[in-house]
């Protein structure tokens, strides 16, 4: 048991399992827009978030910090340096639009995480800030940029799916914000600590319920995607309900972060 718990914490720490969310998510945009060539994008998301999110966890650490070498940090290391690789690849196969998206996004990242300018903070210390970039990246990586890559325009179904996934991913990111209520800095002013637990639950089940009705104004309107999204929103309002901060680190990390995948999942399983 150990072992196994061992292992979890490796897949979830590495960030390994929320890449998999990224992937299942441009995967879904494969599916909604019928995009055959979606491999490149989705293996390009794969690794780029393992290496962006590695970063943005463990880069301040070992600067400020200087975190000693543990076993785990050196596996995180070595699967970070793979996955660079990979993303290198990876990138190397988007078409030359879809690069200048992907790099736009890696300067978003790196926004995120380094301060740039002098006596500033990082974007992710920015007040108010942080659950906005990440909430942008996600649907930039996941949807725009697959879009792009296919040669798709950007006309108002993909800006419908794009407000959606924006909402979405906002409330989980609600969700990981009240959990991390006592361990997040005062400074940040994220959502639960400016009004509240509560409210914060009032504020992400009405922004699910925008996500739904947002569905009707799609001219591709289906009642079988319909059907999913209610399930998926459904999920997440649950998520979202019992929500609390002393909650396991895994009823975030592992449990809400395998929603876009069981999305994903349910939709191979359907086709």
């Amino acid at each position: 048991m150990r072992f196994l718990k061992a292992l979890l914490d490796f897949y979830i720490n590495s960030s390994i399992h929320v890449a998999l969310s990224c992937y299942a998510l441009v995967r879904m945009t494969g599916y909604l827009f019928d995009i055959t060539e979606i491999q490149s994008p989705a293996w390009f998301a794969f690794y780029g978030t393992i290496v962006g999110y590695n970063f943005v966890k463990y880069d301040a650490l070992a600067r400020t910090q200087k975190l000693q070498m543990r076993t785990e940090l050196k596996g995180i290391a070595a699967l970070s340096f793979l996955s660079f690789l990979a993303t290198g690849f990876y990138f190397l196969q988007l078409e030359r639009n879809t690069k200048i998206i992907a790099f736009v996004f890696l300067i978003l990242t790196l926004l995120y995480t380094l301060p740039f300018f002098p006596n500033r903070r990082n974007a992710r210390n920015w007040a108010g800030v942080k659950i906005y970039i990440v909430a942008l990246c996600w649907v930039g990586v996941t949807l725009f940029l697959p879009i792009v890559n296919a040669g798709l325009s950007m006309n108002l179904t993909v800006m419908l799916v794009a407000l959606q996934r924006f909402v979405l991913v906002f409330v989980l990111i609600l969700i990981f914000e009240i959990i991390d209520l006592k361990i997040d800095d005062p400074n940040l002013k994220t959502v639960p600590q400016q009004i509240g637990v509560k409210k914060t639950k009032i504020v992400g089940g009405l922004l699910l319920v925008v996500f739904i009705l947002l569905e009707f104004l799609n001219s591709d309107f289906s009642f079988t995607t319909l059907f999913l999204k209610l399930g998926i929103a459904f999920t997440v309002f649950l998520f979202l309900l019992f929500a609390y901060e002393k909650r396991s680190k895994y009823y975030s990390s592992f449990w809400v972060e395998s929603i876009p995948i069981l999305w994903w999942g349910l939709v191979v399983f359907l086709q």
